[in-house]
């Protein structure tokens, strides 16, 4: 037998015998996905990191609210007014408000902007011997390898303490965007033939700044376009201790292992589809409706198509807006009403204002044929990421990098999590699962 035809036989046979019986979830009352029908995730641990607020109680029932977000009790709303009120850079100030507690003054974060600069670099002949000799077209995979190898170079990799945890993090948070880009220029390089350049940091600019500097081949960028960047990192940057990377982190960090490998565990949930690729699948969706419209300013055309896209009969017949709905919030996305009135400056500049109508006409129409085509326990409104994909593409940002922007900013939360974790946790994370066998002998007295 071919190993091919003896897969095929393991393959029909896993298909026959993993099925569960789905209403077995809620007869049992289990939760599945950790989180109730409305959304609510089951409470598994206490975090003074940040706070998701998507219903408020009213006469004793909760009942669904504008979305909220705060980072260590800063409304993120009232972050960005300052910042944007200041016209700063503030990826490095908010960064120091989730690892530190509070926010910096001008010296602390001076100091801790110094020490982002300092970290930045990578080990000698990291770039050559790491990143170009093995180029992948998966730039999660990447960065995920890089990350573990970082450890190789590190004399206390397993080194727990929390004076060693807080190096380590400094150092992946300042050497994530230059692993990202450095391996883009390596896939494209090797693998589209394309010119290789590779542009070291400079000292004095920001991390969005730096960013911008390392991906364009003559390193130039407008204001506008690192103050968007600046603001879709600080808006990814942390989202409570229920998102699937953090809480792998939170999990993985429970062990007891090192820091290298909790970090490539976020990273490896964060890969998935269903967390960090939304903002491309959001992209490929306009780019689909907007080839069989005939009119993108047709409301009618465009409901019935993704009328059509929820049926599963058109786009990737999985029957999903993506971009629309969030795990948690349901009146809206903090996140998102915060980002788009940036994108829309960003689109006037760049002459996409028709396509940011298009973007907030879909948006509209979404919710509507959502609403009208599923049985929803909560409501639907647009998630960061359906702007976010747009505001990348603007940017020139190529789409195998929009899961590891992603990745740049959720580094400082993954960080501030797994050093809260080794702080105050004793015990493994551990959660029961209800065994099959224990089911059918509860359904046999049930018989009885």
């Amino acid at each position: 037998m071919t190993d091919k035809a003896i897969i095929d036989k393991y393959e029909k046979q896993c298909l026959s015998s993993y099925p569960l019986d789905t209403s077995l979830y809620d007869r049992f009352h289990v939760k599945r996905g950790l989180r109730d029908k409305s959304g609510q995730g089951v409470v598994a641990g206490i975090t003074n990191i940040s706070k998701i607020v998507s219903s408020k109680e009213e006469n004793g029932v909760l009942v669904p609210c504008e979305g909220e977000l705060y980072y260590r009790g800063y409304s993120v709303d009232e972050l960005v007014d300052g910042l944007m009120k200041d016209d700063r850079y503030g990826f490095e100030e908010i960064a120091y408000l989730l690892l530190m507690g509070d926010l910096p003054d001008r010296g602390q974060l001076e100091e801790f902007t110094q020490a982002l600069t300092d970290f930045r670099k990578l080990p000698r002949n990291f770039t050559k011997d790491v990143i170009l000799k093995a180029p992948s077209k998966d730039m999660m995979m990447s960065l995920s390898r890089s990350v573990l190898t970082l450890g190789s170079y590190d004399n206390k990799a397993d080194d727990i303490s929390v004076h060693n945890v807080i190096r380590q993090c400094l150092m992946l948070i300042s050497v994530f965007p230059m692993l990202s880009v450095y391996g883009y220029q390596a896939y494209n390089h090797y693998l589209c033939d394309d010119s290789l350049y590779i542009h070291h940091p400079d000292p004095k600019l920001s991390t969005a700044q730096n960013f911008l500097r390392m991906l364009r081949p003559d390193t130039k960028f407008s204001e506008l376009e690192a103050k968007v960047l600046d603001l879709a990192l600080i808006l990814h940057m942390e989202h409570g201790g229920g998102n699937n990377s953090t809480f792998t982190t939170r999990v993985v960090t429970s062990s007891g292992t090192d820091t290298y490998s909790a970090i490539s565990a976020a990273l490896a949930s964060l890969k998935g589809p269903k967390h960090g690729g939304a903002n491309l699948k959001v992209v490929q969706m306009m780019k689909h409706i907007r080839e069989h419209v005939h009119d993108i300013e047709d409301e009618d055309e465009i409901y019935d198509y993704l009328i059509k896209i929820l049926r599963k009969e058109v786009f990737d017949h999985k029957g999903l807006i993506y971009g629309m709905g969030h795990a948690v919030y349901s009146l809206s996305d903090p996140r998102a009403q915060v980002f788009k009135r940036f994108v829309s400056q960003l689109s006037k500049s760049k002459g996409k204002s028709k396509l940011y109508n298009f973007y907030e006409t879909v948006e509209r129409l979404s919710a509507k044929a959502i609403a009208s085509e599923r049985r929803i326990y909560k409501g639907v409104s647009a998630n960061v990421d359906f702007y976010s994909g747009f505001a990348y593409s603007m940017l020139g940002v190529p789409k195998e990098l929009y899961t590891p922007m992603f990745a740049i900013a959720r580094i400082v939360g993954w960080s501030a999590h797994r050093l809260e974790e080794l702080i105050n946790a004793d015990k493994i994370i551990r959660p029961a699962y209800k065994d099959i066998v224990e089911i059918r002998e509860y359904k046999k007295l049930e018989d009885r």
